[in-house]
């Protein structure tokens, strides 16, 4: 029997989390006879690529790398791990030729392409003349489109041959070709620059001009010696401002001159792009309200476009990639007509023939279509909003029906053929268990990995309960609660609360928060609340929140307390609250607009007030500071700064280049004005996701202090409070 420890803040900081160390990134090859993933044997964050013979089911590694000290890699590529949110070293990233079993895995050093069949490795694109930036191998794996110096070039791999495709960059003045730019890369989704062709014919690929978007510069001040400290510039759209101007051109491979492509809207968002065919180029732009998305349909030869459908929805439109052609120009494609994201089947001329899918729940991917037996299978949380299943279901609209049978979280990845697929599965009580499945009946085939963490057991990790509560208005909100030996016990609300993300799902990751852990093995109660607003709930509750931020998520914060302590759980008086990002906003909300409820908070990364923020994401939901004017107020923190009665630390890293320094640093001056007493933890070289192990510890340190003298001080066994504890106590 595993001996029990105590939780540690260098536990919580340490990636990746117990039980979180499976294989990932699975991908069969072409002609499906090897399968790619990324893992750890050791259980760090120095992943290696390894490839299973699918015939022989022999395993072995392809691929390794160094952990390369971050520091090393290119701005381009540092820019590019923060707004991916991924921490992981060695090999990080892989693709399989389209059309050839080759794999081609980028490393700071250049690209290597890797043969299955036999283990060789050779480096075929080498970084000597600069850093290869975001390439992408062609579909026979001959070719490697890459940018350096803000230009397409393309490497042939078999002569070493590099030639540029594209001309007339100026990286310094904004002006770059093949690359995403930050709103894509950070709110969209996107990110990427340029797009193959199936046959590899042609390469499309944008042009993007932020010569208008104002420079904004950030000085790395913790960085030795002295003088005068270096210094980032970015390109940072403001809202209300100017976003960039992004252009889409498609180059003929055999030579010849780009065909520019008219995408109708230079204010717009290119959201995606997708080939239709060999010669055909779907472009999906976005008017600037995010109330309209346009699918364009492109001859590449000549630039000749058609208008394939328009997108529509109030308060606005949620954007996705999920988009399938079909052999005769039709396509499956997603829509939140109905209130619901659902799929549907359109045709050739681009309307819409019938739903393929529908009901109060969401689709969640595209995971594969059959045409030929008219098959389709996606992933959704029909059963259980708080799950996530795979079906499948028929292009006439048949009733679908559930593939995996357990219940909890399902990642899936689908063969060419379908004849297989590998099911990442957790649940609350059931770590990543990764297995080969039949697509028809999701039967097993084999176990893949079952890996056995021994910090599960050495922690004492015990899942949480989940828990529902209804909102002010009565809509069904959904919880999960951190139970601690004793009860009414002083609680910790961990929150984020904001679009796009949900926190309350039946997932392994929920047992393994070791900040929640951490935090109940003190003696708190850790609540976690999806508020309206956040995702996968349909259309009419995410709406909660537009023109208006800040608001009805505060309320519903506050009603999962007073739920919490009408069930005995929470000892009303002692409540804090935490979060990052939209968390650290609604923490410092929470704090400042519902005082009687919460009595100190700590704010990671917060937005304080949203004219700081970038265009797309805002614009979304409160429209332009010029237009709601009002909205903007409100939902900034500054404005209610005057109704904390608790106690505040603010954290930021002072290069985040998403939710700048600036945020906390106004907060700050608000604060100092209304002679609000307050906490400041800074990280120097930390950008919006501290990513040095020993900063994680050193903040989950603080954090827990924090609370310990907060809420178990001022009368608490054992632990004084600090200054400031009478006023909280009031």
């Amino acid at each position: 029997m595993t001996a029990r420890r105590s939780i540690t803040p260098a536990d919580v900081a340490r990636a990746p989390a117990p039980g979180l160390d499976a294989p990932s990134r699975f991908a069969f090859s072409p002609d499906d006879r090897w399968l790619a993933y990324l893992w750890s044997p050791e259980g760090t964050l120095t992943q290696r690529l390894f490839v299973r013979d699918m015939g022989s089911g022999v395993v072995r590694q392809a691929f390794s790398t160094p952990a390369a000290d971050e520091q090393e890699l290119s701005l381009e590529e540092r820019l590019r791990k923060e707004r991916a949110r991924e921490l992981g070293s060695g090999v990080t990233r892989f693709w399989w030729a389209r059309r050839a079993p080759v794999l081609a895995v980028p490393t700071p050093s250049g690209v290597h392409l890797v043969d299955p069949s036999t283990g060789e490795d050779r480096l075929a694109l080498a970084a000597g003349e600069g850093p290869v930036v975001d390439p992408r191998l062609s579909p026979d794996g001959s070719t490697v489109a890459f940018v350096r110096g803000g230009e397409v070039h393309l490497a042939d791999l078999g002569s070493g041959e590099v030639r540029r495709l594209t001309e007339g960059a100026d990286p310094a003045s904004g002006i770059t070709h093949g690359v995403a730019e930050y709103i894509a890369q950070e709110e969209m989704d996107r990110a990427h620059g340029m797009w193959w062709s199936p046959a590899g014919r042609w390469l499309a690929w944008t042009e993007v001009d932020e010569s208008g978007v104002t420079p904004l510069r950030i000085a790395h001040l913790g960085t030795e010696p002295g003088g005068p400290p270096p210094e980032e510039v970015h390109r940072y759209p403001f809202p209300g401002e100017a976003n960039a101007v992004v252009r889409l051109a498609v180059t003929p491979l055999a030579g010849g001159k780009p065909v520019w492509l008219d995408l109708g809207d230079e204010d717009g968002y290119l959201a995606w792009v997708h080939w239709l065919c060999d010669d055909v180029v779907v472009a999906a732009v976005e008017r600037r309200d995010q109330r309209r998305l346009d699918l364009w349909r492109f001859e590449a030869a000549t630039g000749e476009r058609r208008h394939l459908w328009a997108e529509e929805s109030e308060p606005w439109l949620n954007l996705h990639d999920l988009f399938e052609p079909l052999g005769q120009g039709g396509f499956v494609w997603a829509s939140e007509r109905s209130g619901f994201r659902h799929l549907w089947l359109h045709g050739a001329d681009g309307r819409p023939e019938r739903a393929l899918t529908g009901g109060d729940w969401v689709v969640d991917s595209l995971v594969t279509v059959d045409e030929e037996r008219g098959q389709v299978w996606f992933c959704a949380n029909r059963d259980d909003a708080r799950q996530r299943q795979l079906y499948r279901t028929d292009l006439d609209g048949a009733e679908p029906v559930r593939v995996t049978p357990e219940q909890g979280t399902h990642q899936v990845v689908i063969d060419h053929q379908r004849h297989r697929f590998v099911d990442t599965w957790s649940n609350l009580g059931q770590p990543p268990l990764v297995t080969l499945r039949h697509p028809e009946d999701g039967r097993v085939l084999e176990v893949l990995y079952e890996g056995v963490d021994p910090r599960v057991d050495e922690l004492g990790l015990e899942p949480p309960r989940f828990f529902t509560v209804p909102a002010p208005d009565g809509t069904e909100l959904f919880g999960a609660c951190y139970q601690p030996e004793v009860t009414p016990a002083p609680t910790v609300v961990s929150v984020y609360g904001g679009p796009h993300v949900q926190r309350v799902v039946d997932d392994w990751a929920m047992t393994a928060n070791l900040r929640a852990q951490y935090l109940r093995s003190l003696g708190f109660c850790v609540l976690v609340l999806d508020n309206r607003g956040s995702a996968r709930r349909g259309v009419a509750f995410e709406a909660a929140i537009a023109k208006d931020m800040g608001n009805v998520e505060v309320s519903d914060q506050a009603s999962a307390v007073e739920w919490a302590v009408a069930a005995g759980l929470t000892e009303a008086g002692r409540v804090g609250i935490t979060g990052w990002s939209y968390g650290g906003y609604m923490s410092a909300m929470c704090l400042a607009r519902a005082p009687e409820t919460f009595r100190c908070a700590v704010a990671g990364a917060p937005v304080t007030a949203w004219d700081g923020y970038d265009t797309h994401y805002t614009e979304r939901y409160l429209g332009t500071p010029q237009s709601n004017p009002d909205g903007y107020r409100s939902s900034a923190v500054m404005t209610h700064v005057r109704g904390i009665k608790g106690r505040l630390m603010l954290v930021h890293g002072l290069v985040d280049e998403n939710v700048h320094f600036r945020h906390t640093a106004r907060l700050v001056q608000a604060l100092v004005s209304a002679g609000v007493d307050h906490d400041l933890l800074v990280f120097p070289e930390e950008r919006h996701m501290p990513r040095r192990e020993e900063d994680r510890a050193f903040l989950e340190s603080k954090v827990a202090e924090f609370f310990v003298e907060n809420l178990l001080g001022a009368g608490g066994p054992g632990v004084a409070g600090r200054s400031g504890g009478e006023e909280v106590q009031q």
